[in-house]
């Protein structure tokens, strides 16, 4: 079990490093790493994230308020 968990954290480390490689100096020459269809798949994915975190939140103090409290009986 520790060999997989360490296996998958160097690849995880391997892959980082890989991706600095490309994206860094791609930023440094002015280049977008996204194409504009990811941009719009970026924007589109934080958007739908900030609604469902709207809504969960929003909904998580409705159900508290509207759930009764128990009180112990003495």
């Amino acid at each position: 079990m520790t060999a997989m968990i360490v296996g998958l954290l160097l690849c995880l480390v391997l892959a980082i490093a890989v991706m600095a490689l490309v994206a860094i100096p791609a930023r440094r020459e002015g280049r977008e790493i996204l194409t504009a269809r990811g941009e719009r798949v970026v924007v589109k994915v934080r958007a739908t994230t900030d609604g469902a975190t709207r809504r969960a939140s929003g909904n998580g103090s409705a159900q508290r308020a509207a759930a009764p409290t128990k009180r112990k009986a003495s």
